[in-house]
């Protein structure tokens, strides 16, 4: 989707990797290797996006540390856009409207942290129906042309585990009654 309007691919990478989780943060040499470009084609698309104040940039010791400028007036609007043309929008309302009793559900790992892997990792906690999840899962990859793991956690076995979810990249999607755009597994 972001391709037919878009012309750069670098810059729909930097709009994924920094508006599907505006907590994420990078550097440009990250960023190239992640991509597996030129600094100079990263650092320019950078520039651009710095000017326009769509990311923001902060010094970090040697380093420039990059973001997605929150405050943007355009924000909201490119937060949805990303999260449309990766079919964040239908996983989300597909596992909500299906899988039983759901309490939270995160995107975890790579598309946590901005990264368009083509693998989307869910972790779900509750009682969620193992038949419908995966095929809700099928139906769902299908469409959106990305394949879908899911972790099915019980409420005991996420609190256990919470410890360690903390130290990976995890974006809180939906929780009990509304989504969420939290970064951290905050308590």
């Amino acid at each position: 989707m972001l391709g037919d309007i878009i012309t750069s691919k670098t810059r729909i990478k930097l709009l994924t990797r920094f508006f599907l989780n505006p907590s994420s943060t990078a550097y440009l040499r990250e960023l190239a290797a992640e991509f597996g470009v030129s600094t100079n084609g990263v650092r320019e698309e950078l520039r651009q996006m710095v000017d326009s104040k769509l990311i923001s940039h902060e010094k970090a010791g040697r380093q420039i540390l990059y973001r997605a400028n929150e405050q943007h007036p355009l924000f909201p609007e490119l937060h949805s856009m990303v999260q449309k043309s990766l079919g964040m929008d239908q996983v989300i309302e597909s596992v909500l409207n299906r899988l039983g009793d759901l309490e939270e559900a995160y995107l975890i790992d790579d598309y946590a942290a901005g990264r368009d892997t083509g693998i989307i990792d869910l972790l779900l906690v509750g009682h969620i129906n193992q038949y419908h999840l995966n095929d809700l899962s099928r139906k769902t990859e299908r469409y959106i042309g990305r394949k879908i793991r899911s972790l099915v956690l019980t409420r005991d076995e996420f609190t256990n585990l919470e410890a360690k979810l903390k130290q990976r990249p995890h974006l809180l999607l939906w929780n009990g009654t509304s989504c969420s755009h939290a970064s951290l597994i905050e308590r």
